[in-house]
């Protein structure tokens, strides 16, 4: 566990020093190496405490390799977005052992989250739009499109693999099994999406809504919104008369007001309304299908038992890779989740199989 903790160190500096080297932008590069360099401290200092070399630990994980690799082809955006998300569920289990250890918490616990903010605030060189455009990168993409991509080709695979092996125990793999998994495909595929499009479109108009009450707001009643605005920044912390001049110069702009107040009041990012409703669908469309179709495939050539075995083969191979892949996120051994996911997707499709075998002996009987 220990060398697993070094290890997670080495891999942050590695992917950070990977996001420095694909950076454009010279100053945002910059907080990449800073960051790089303060995780391969961490590592150095952990394994000094431990009595170990860090020259023998300074290789990245095949997992670092993996999500560089991904950066290199979609783009280091996620590579930045899934390292954050490790670091805010590492800071998380560090908390929840403690609590579970009764011991104290110091805050300490999230300084790996914390400091890349810290860094961003210190840099008086970094201006405002950099910051923007930093943060807007950071919250919009990253661990949860990697994650959705996984999980999307998860459920299409179990839920089709299901149905394939329910039709086929009550055909014996021989009259209606491709059709069914090809119809189960496009339905599964078809849902999903309407349901992301929904999911998308029905959050952006709810924060639209409410952008557009904090506006009329604005319009009728801009003293109220100014001492709101003063409020908030005074239980930031700020002094009083200090809070009430920022709130009275940032008046002055409406629109600029406007956006301010919906991300200090409302805690709503602009930018993040401008994703796509349709495109969120397509990627689940097309995502539900790239794992339903793996244990459809096998009936497009053959039938009966073989075809019944091919999907079986096909669709264990496909749940192990899923289950391989969900390791990226979760830091568990590559076999151990690999073969849970076998299991659970074999024992789903055993079921259906031997509920779809009683029906069509009872068809045929």
């Amino acid at each position: 566990m220990k060398n697993k903790n070094i290890q997670t160190e080495i891999d942050a500096c590695y992917l950070y020093q990977k996001l420095a080297e694909n950076e454009g932008d010279a100053l945002i590069a910059g907080i990449y190496r800073q960051m790089s360099e303060i995780e391969r401290s961490h590592a150095e200092a952990f394994a000094k405490k431990e009595n170990i070399s860090p020259d023998l630990l300074m290789q990245p994980s095949w997992r670092a390799r993996v999500f560089n690799l991904i950066g290199r082809v979609f783009g280091y955006d996620y590579v930045l977005g899934s390292l954050m998300d490790t670091e805010k569920n590492l800071s998380r289990a560090a908390i929840v052992a403690k609590e579970k250890n009764n011991q104290v918490i110091t805050g300490s616990e999230t300084n790996h989250v914390k400091i890349l903010q810290s860094i961003l605030e210190k840099d008086e060189n970094l201006t405002g739009k950099q910051l923007s455009r930093f943060e807007t990168r950071h919250r919009s993409v990253g661990g949860n499109a990697i994650r959705a991509a996984v999980l999307g080709g998860n459920d299409g695979l179990v839920s089709n693999f299901s149905l394939v092996m329910g039709i086929a125990g009550a055909t014996s793999g021989q009259q209606g099994v491709l059709l069914a998994g090809l119809a189960g495909l496009l339905a599964g595929a078809l849902s999903m999406a309407l349901g992301e499009w929904i999911s998308v479109k029905s959050s952006q108009e709810l924060y639209e809504n409410q952008m557009q009450i904090e506006m009329d707001e604005l319009e009728t009643n801009p003293e109220g919104e100014a001492r709101e605005l003063a409020l908030i920044y005074m239980a930031k912390g700020i002094a009083e008369d200090q809070a009430h001049r920022m709130a009275a110069d940032i008046m002055k702009d409406k629109d600029h007001a406007h956006e301010v107040l919906v991300k200090e009041e409302l805690g709503i990012n602009a930018e993040e309304l401008k994703g796509s409703a349709i495109e969120a669908a397509i990627y689940s469309f097309i995502l539900f299908s790239v794992g339903a179709v793996i244990p459809v495939i096998p009936f497009m050539f053959t039938n009966g038992t073989q075809a019944i075995l091919l999907s079986v083969g096909a669709s264990a191979t496909g749940l192990f890779l899923i289950g391989a892949a969900i390791t990226l996120f979760t830091g568990k051994n590559v076999w151990f989740s690999g073969l849970r996911q076998v299991f659970f997707g074999l024992a789903a499709a055993a079921i259906t199989f031997g509920i779809g075998k009683i029906i069509g002996v009872s068809i045929m009987g």
